[in-house]
C-alpha cells in the first residue's frame, strides 16, 4: 500500500487559522480546548493511523470478513486494533463528558475521521456507525436510556448500527415490511429482514446496538407509518449487565468490490426485543439525525481516500523515470526525468489537491457550523448554523464521495500499469472509494434532496444562510487588488450559481421533470462554488503570510491553480442546467 501520513500542516492552516472567526473555543464546554490540545489530539491520531491503521488495511482488504455458523470474525490483527482505538478514547472523541466522552468538538470528530478513512476505511465504519447511533441516542432517547445505553457506547464495549434498507427498498423507505408488535411499556417484538447492513455482525465488541426503522400494527401506510427501535444483538439486563441473545440472526455477509474488512451483513429480526426511541411514528424524524450525520461522514470518506491516493500517486511520480521534460532533461545525469516534469501528470495531481484541499476546508467549516447548531447559546445562531448545515449535507455528500472516486482513479493512471496491480494498494482505493457514492443515498438522490427539499425551505431561508456570507466577502474584497485573481472567478462562478437557482426555481415549479433533470449539475456547481469561496478565504490569509515559508507559497499556487483550471467547469454546469431537460424526458423508453 502507498504510504500515508495525515495532513496536519493543513488540518492546523483550516482549524487555527480558516476558522479562526467560528471562535468555537467560546462556546459553552469547548473553552479547555486549547491550539495546543487540538494539535497535540491532531499529532496523536495521525500516529495510531499510520503505525496501527495503515499496515492493516491491504491484509483486511485480501484476507475479509469471515461468516462461519452465523458468526463474523473480522482479518487477523482488526480486534488488537479496535481494543487499542477504544482505550485510547477515540470512540467517545465527539461524546459528551456526561456519558464518558472527551467532548471535543465536531471539526476535531471530522479531521480525525478523514485520517482514519484515509489509512484504513474499513476500519473506520465500525466506530463510525457507533458515533452515528450515540447522537440518536442522546438526542432523542429517554434519560434512563441514554443512561442505559450511551456509557458503553461511548467506551467502546458496544457498537451500533443504523437498520433501514430491505431486499424490496432502499431510497424508498415507505415500503419497508420489518413490523413491531407492541408488548407493553415501549418494549416490542420485531419481525422482519434487513440488508446491507454495515457493522452487522462482528467481532470488535461484546454487544451491538441495532436501530431499526419498522412499523406497528396500526402504523399508517409509507414513511409516515415508521417507527425507530433499538433492538440489542443481547439482552440487557436491569443492571447494565448482558442477557441472553436476542432474536437476531446474520444470514449471510455480502460479498463485495471493496471494503472487504468492513462486515455488510443481511439481519433477521425473529420476535427480537426492541425499545422505542423517539416516540410512536416519528421514525424518518429520528433517523435523520443518523442518516444526516451519517452523510457528512461519508463525506469524510471521499476526502480521506483523496488524501490517500493523492499521496500515493505523488510519491510515485517523484520516483518513477520516464521519458524528458518537454522543455529539457531535469535530471541529465539519470536515463530519464521523472514523471513529475510532464504537464498532465502535474494536471492531474494539482487537480486532486486542489479539490481535497477545498474540500477538507468545506467539510471542517460545515462541521464547525454543526457545533454552534449545538452548543452556540443564542437560539437565532443555533438556528442559522443547523440551517447551513441542513442546506450543504447533500452537497458535501455527493462531491466529496465523487471527487473521492475520481483522485483514486487518477492515482491508477499516474502509476499507469503499476497502478492496475494490486501489490501496489491504487487499485483497493478505486474499489474502496466506489460505494460511498452509493450508500447514505446515492449521489442522484442528494441532488434531488438539494433542489426538492433544501432550495425551497422555508421560502429559500436555506440558501440564504450560504448566499449572504459569500456576497459579504465578495463585497468586502472586491477592491483588493492582491486578490483580484481570487476574488473575480468567484464573482463570476457565484452569479452563474446564482442564475441557476432561480432558474430551477421558475422551471421546476412548472415541471418537476426540469428541476429533477438539473439536479446532479446543480449540485456540482454549487459545491464548486462552496469550494472557491473558501480557496478565496484561504488565499486572502496565505497572501499575507506566503513569505513566511513553502506552505503558504503553495496554499497561494493550489488556490491559483483551482481558480483558472477548475472552478471554469461552472460555465459548462450553467450551460446543462439551462438546456433544460426535454432530451432527458421526450427520449422514448422503447428506445433505451
Amino acid at each position: 500500500m502507498p504510504a500515508y501520513t495525515a495532513p496536519l500542516e493543513d488540518m492546523r492552516f483550516v482549524v487555527h487559522e480558516l476558522l479562526a472567526d467560528e471562535r468555537l473555543q467560546s462556546l459553552p464546554g469547548n473553552e479547555e480546548f486549547s491550539a495546543d490540545v487540538l494539535d497535540a489530539v491532531l499529532e496523536e491520531a495521525a500516529r495510531f493511523c499510520a503505525s496501527v491503521l495503515q499496515p492493516l488495511n491491504r491484509s483486511g482488504d485480501e484476507q475479509g470478513c469471515l461468516f462461519e455458523n452465523g458468526v463474523v470474525r473480522t482479518p487477523d490483527g482488526f480486534k488488537d486494533a479496535y481494543r487499542e482505538f477504544a482505550a485510547g478514547g477515540w470512540t467517545g472523541l465527539a461524546a459528551d463528558n456526561d456519558y464518558g466522552g472527551q467532548g471535543l468538538p465536531e471539526t476535531m470528530d471530522a479531521l480525525v475521521n478523514e485520517m482514519l478513512c484515509a489509512s484504513n476505511l474499513s476500519f473506520a465504519i465500525y466506530p463510525g456507525l457507533s458515533h452515528g447511533a450515540y447522537r440518536l441516542i442522546r438526542r432523542y432517547a429517554s434519560e434512563a436510556q441514554r443512561n442505559a445505553w450511551l456509557p458503553p457506547l461511548v467506551e467502546g464495549r458496544w457498537s451500533g448500527t443504523m437498520c433501514l434498507t430491505e431486499p424490496q427498498c432502499g431510497t424508498d423507505l415507505g415500503l419497508i415490511r420489518t413490523h413491531a408488535t407492541p408488548r407493553g411499556d415501549d418494549v416490542f417484538a420485531l419481525n422482519g429482514a434487513k440488508c446491507f447492513i454495515s457493522a452487522g455482525e462482528h467481532d470488535l465488541t461484546e454487544n451491538i446496538l441495532h436501530l431499526v426503522l419498522a412499523r406497528t400494527p396500526d402504523a399508517p401506510p409509507g414513511t409516515g407509518g415508521l417507527s425507530v427501535f433499538l433492538v440489542p444483538k443481547f439482552t440487557i439486563n436491569a443492571d447494565g449487565t448482558l442477557g441472553p441473545r436476542n432474536g437476531i440472526t446474520c444470514g449471510n455477509i455480502e460479498h463485495k468490490m471493496g471494503l472487504n474488512a468492513s462486515a455488510t451483513c443481511t439481519l433477521n429480526f425473529d420476535d427480537a426485543q426492541g425499545f422505542l426511541v423517539g416516540g410512536l411514528h416519528q421514525g424518518m424524524r429520528v433517523m435523520f439525525t443518523m442518516m444526516n450525520g451519517a452523510r457528512l461522514a461519508v463525506a469524510l470518506h471521499g476526502i480521506g481516500i483523496a488524501e490517500a491516493a493523492y499521496q500515493g500517486a505523488v510519491a510515485y511520480a517523484r520516483e518513477r523515470r520516464q521519458g524528458r521534460a518537454l522543455d529539457g532533461p531535469r535530471s541529465p545525469e539519470q536515463a530519464a526525468d521523472s514523471i513529475l516534469v510532464h504537464p498532465d501528470v502535474r494536471r492531474m495531481l494539482l487537480g486532486m489537491r486542489s479539490q481535497i484541499e477545498g474540500a477538507r476546508a468545506l467539510s471542517t467549516w460545515v462541521a464547525a457550523r454543526y457545533v454552534h447548531a449545538q452548543r452556540n447559546p443564542d437560539a437565532q445562531a443555533r438556528d442559522d448554523a443547523h440551517d447551513l448545515v441542513s442546506l450543504l449535507t447533500p452537497i458535501l455528500k455527493a462531491y466529496c464521495t465523487d471527487m473521492g472516486s475520481e483522485a483514486a482513479n487518477l492515482g491508477v493512471q499516474i502509476y499507469g500499469g503499476h497502478g492496475y496491480i494490486r501489490e501496489h494498494g491504487m487499485e483497493q482505493l478505486v474499489r474502496d472509494a466506489r460505494v460511498c457514492q452509493i450508500y447514505e443515498g446515492a449521489n442522484g438522490v442528494q441532488a434531488m434532496d438539494l433542489v426538492g427539499r433544501k432550495l425551497p425551505a422555508h421560502a429559500g431561508r436555506y440558501l440564504r444562510r450560504f448566499f449572504q456570507p459569500v456576497a459579504a466577502f465578495i463585497a468586502d474584497n472586491s477592491d483588493n487588488g492582491d486578490l483580484t485573481e481570487f476574488v473575480a472567478p468567484l464573482s463570476e462562478a457565484f452569479a452563474l450559481l446564482q442564475k441557476a437557482t432561480r432558474w430551477i426555481a421558475e422551471n421546476g415549479t412548472r415541471d418537476p421533470n426540469e428541476a429533477g433533470a438539473a439536479a446532479s449539475e446543480y449540485l456540482r456547481l454549487f459545491a464548486l462554488v462552496a469550494m472557491a469561496f473558501m480557496w478565496a478565504r484561504m488565499a486572502r490569509i496565505a497572501l499575507a503570510s506566503e513569505s513566511k515559508n513553502k506552505f503558504y507559497r503553495g496554499k497561494l499556487a493550489t488556490a491559483r491553480f483551482y481558480m483558472q483550471r477548475v472552478l471554469p467547469q461552472t460555465a459548462s454546469l450553467y450551460a446543462c442546467i439551462v438546456a433544460g431537460g426535454s432530451s432527458i424526458a421526450d427520449f422514448e423508453d422503447e428506445a433505451f
